[in-house]
């Protein structure tokens, strides 16, 4: 018999090692390296010893009707989970901590309940008068949601088959333990067991699962890897603890298109839906300051628009500072180079400060021509016109290439009343009236015809 040979796992990103060591070589993370007891084998337990069952198989042209959904009657959640939950389906939903991942979960688990969905509400980090008060506070307290307590995965297991709920929300993976496992509640073995049987009970009884995890300070969902690749689908809820608004994005489903975004704004009655979040990004826009541009951008296949505030001041330091929220650190120090080299703009010796207003995430390369217009528009102390929006990906060369769904991003526009918009020359735009198009080659005609300089 083969001798089994002990792992050494990271619980922050899952990497095995050969042995322990103080500092893991994938992440970086120090004293994070924990044993795991390996799975035996035994006697006659090798993938050959014995012969396994068929599995039957079936073509592509199969006349299965598609799956059901169960609406919660939260419009945002059903739009980033693509129309509602799918029965049987596991979501993985994770988050800073204090973000309001609990608060949004046990106002879906009471609406999903209101809708006549049998729901059950499992926490391992509340007792129940504190489930029974937080409810009370959200104006939950009619809802049928059957609450619980508890942290033992044999247990939760043993409710949930009994009572057959259609959705259940279990808070969270982070706090449970299987007695099968001789590991801490949290460790990477643990998570990984707990969200295997959790996985398996779902795909078994046709009963939605719903399962929390904490985040690690890089902002990925705390434990191994693997737990994501399990689910159906994972969602973040993200946001600024200084901004009331909440982003639920969906980085991976199954059943529906991933990048979507929920926006939910935080009241003192909970989480409250944006039906329209780009009135509402732009919400406190004023008169027209310098370092202010707003973007026309898609998440998922929302169009929404943001405002992208650039803030230049001459530095005291001999590394000028660079700090950026909201946007890819990367992308503003290329666009800044391409500024430099291929504009003659130098930003040698300032600061430079780039925000996105509202709290709000932008990732998409279209943001480029935003970014830049932002910058020097603060570098040059000019004001640009209130009336317009930016969208268009910068090369290296310094030349505007196309994006995707440009039409969506005017339509959006001009229904919160913009008139213009700059967009590469090489853009393909159809069917669009009452918005003015100002078509730009380059970085280098756009800086020359916006600011007069180039």
């Amino acid at each position: 018999m083969a001798k089994s040979v002990t792992a050494f796992t990271c619980t922050a990103c899952g990497a095995t090692h050969r042995k322990w060591s103080g500092r893991c070589d994938a992440c970086g993370e120090w004293n994070s390296i924990v044993e795991e007891a390996p799975l035996s084998q035994g006697p006659g337990r090798g993938l050959g010893a014995q012969r396994g069952r068929l599995i039957p198989l079936a073509g592509l042209s199969a006349d299965e009707p598609p799956p059901p959904r169960l609406p919660s009657g939260i419009a945002e959640l059903d739009r980033v989970l693509g129309g509602g939950l799918v029965p049987g389906s596991a979501i993985l939903v994770g988050g800073d901590p204090g973000i309001g991942k609990s608060t949004l979960m046990l106002q879906a688990a009471a609406a999903f309940a209101r809708a006549g969905t049998r729901a059950v509400y499992l926490s391992g980090e509340e007792a129940g008068a504190q489930l029974r008060m937080r409810g009370q506070r959200l104006g939950l307290a009619d809802a049928p949601v059957r609450l619980g307590t508890e942290t033992a995965l044999r247990d939760i297991l043993t409710t949930l088959d009994a009572e057959r709920p259609d959705v259940a929300v279990i808070d969270s993976i982070q706090t449970l333990w299987s007695d099968t496992v001789e590991a801490a509640p949290g460790s990477v073995g643990q998570v990984r067991a707990a969200a295997h049987e959790l996985v398996t009970f779902a795909k078994r009884t046709g009963v939605a699962v719903i399962i929390v995890g904490h985040v690690t300070k890089d902002g990925q969902i705390a434990g191994p890897r693997v737990v994501e690749h399990m689910v159906d689908t994972v969602l973040y809820f993200e946001g600024e603890r200084g901004h009331q608004f909440r982003i639920l994005r969906a980085v991976k489903n199954r059943f529906g298109p991933s990048g979507e975004i929920g926006v939910f704004e935080m009241t003192g009655g909970g989480l409250a839906e944006v039906a329209n979040p780009s009135a509402l990004f732009l919400s406190e826009r004023g008169e027209p300051t310098p370092g202010s541009a707003v973007f026309a951008g898609i998440e998922g296949t929302r169009p929404v628009l943001t405002e992208v505030q650039a803030l230049v001041a001459p530095s005291t330091l001999a590394s000028p500072r660079r700090t950026v929220v909201g946007l890819d650190g990367g992308r503003v120090s290329t666009i800044l180079a391409v500024l430099e080299a291929r504009c003659a703009v130098p930003f040698a010796g300032l600061d430079v400060f780039l925000n996105v207003a509202g709290g709000m995430r932008v990732a998409e390369p279209a943001a480029d021509l935003a970014i830049a217009a932002a910058l020097l528009s603060a570098r040059e102390d000019h004001a640009l016109p209130a009336e317009t929006v930016f969208f268009g990906e910068i090369s290296l060369s310094g030349a505007l290439r196309p994006v995707a769904q440009a039409e969506n991003r005017l339509k959006e526009a001009q229904k919160l009343g913009f008139s213009r918009a700059m967009l590469p020359e090489v853009q393909k735009v159809e069917g669009m009236r009452g918005i003015r198009l100002s078509r730009v080659a380059d970085l280098t005609s756009f800086t020359g015809e916006t600011f007069g300089a180039g």
